[in-house]
Order: structure tokens, then sequence, then C-alpha cells
């Protein structure tokens, strides 16, 4: 078995490609209907399409999962974030662990998680 994707629920789901572009420079590979394949095996749904499978609503900010990369410049990363993005906002900003990894923690527009760290050699 392998895994193939992640989806995650967006509520506007062109704005969620072009954040996942700018901060990250993921690109779409699929657009098909409500459902959008990005590069680097991201999936974004439009928010009615999940609700109608769960039949439930959709808790942004529920903290049950993140999104992680890894980028070398992560200074250049929140630098640009903080540019294009000024109204993120940050479960922690840039932070040096005891272990001497930086790293980043936001939401996107529709509340996921995301961390960011510079890579463990």
């Amino acid at each position: 078995m392998k895994l193939k994707n992640v989806l995650i629920v967006t509520k506007d789901i062109e704005k969620a490609s072009q954040f996942y572009y700018d901060v990250f420079g993921l690109e779409k590979v699929l657009d098909n209907d409500g459902n959008m394949i990005l590069t680097e095996g991201l999936v974004l749904q439009d928010e009615k399409i999940w609700k109608e499978f769960l039949g439930q609503d959709i808790i942004p900010e529920s903290n049950s999962c993140e999104l992680y990369f890894e980028e070398l410049d992560i200074e250049g990363l929140v630098k640009r974030l903080g540019v294009l993005y000024p109204e993120v906002k940050y479960v922690n900003r840039l932070m040096t662990h005891s272990w001497g990894q930086k790293v980043v923690r936001f939401y996107d527009p529709d509340g996921n998680l995301i961390e960011v760290g510079t890579p463990m050699e």
C-alpha cells in the first residue's frame, strides 16, 4: 500500500491554491470541479463537497493534524509570508528548538495548521 495524497478542506479553493503557490511554490496538477491536486501530493477540496460526505460542519483550527514542510531559507519564507499574507495567524513565530531546528507554525486561510522547519540532518 502507498499513501498517495493528503487532502485538506477549503472554503475558497482558488484562494487556497494561490496561498500554497505563493508561500510554498505548489502548482496545480489537476483541477476537477471542487477537487484540486497540487504538486507534492496536496489535494484541496471544496468545503461543500466535504460537508456532503461527512454530514457535519468543518472545524477550522482544530489542531488535530498539521502539514509539515522543510525549508532551508526559513527566514526568507517568514519574510515572504509576512509581506504576502500579513493577516496570517501564527501558533508560534520563528523559534529555535533546543536541538537547533528552526520552526514556525501558522494557519492557512482555512485554519489548517502548518509547520515549517529547517531540515534535520
